[in-house]
């Protein structure tokens, strides 16, 4: 959960933040994000969508991603997501 999107996927993709789930991965795409009208209702989210096995977290991100485009690419070069 974040109050600013762009700023922690900066913080990802240029790895300055050293420690934690995707540092130890290497992940630097956004595939999936929701935006919530507050934090009590985002931290229920998150921890619901962590509660999930992968199976039904993968098909949430295929629902509206099933290509698996990186979202946030449009928002630092002005590219939109490519039609399927």
């Amino acid at each position: 959960m974040t109050d600013d999107l762009q700023r922690r996927l900066m913080e990802h993709k240029t790895r300055a933040m050293p420690e934690g789930f995707t540092a130890g991965y290497n992940v630097d795409r956004l595939v999936y994000y929701e935006e919530m009208a507050d934090a009590p209702s985002a931290l229920v989210r998150e921890k619901q969508l962590k509660g999930w096995i992968r199976a039904k977290k993968i098909k949430l991100i295929e629902s509206i991603n099933p290509h698996w485009f990186d979202l946030s690419d449009r928002w630092f070069d002005g590219r939109e997501i490519p039609e399927k």
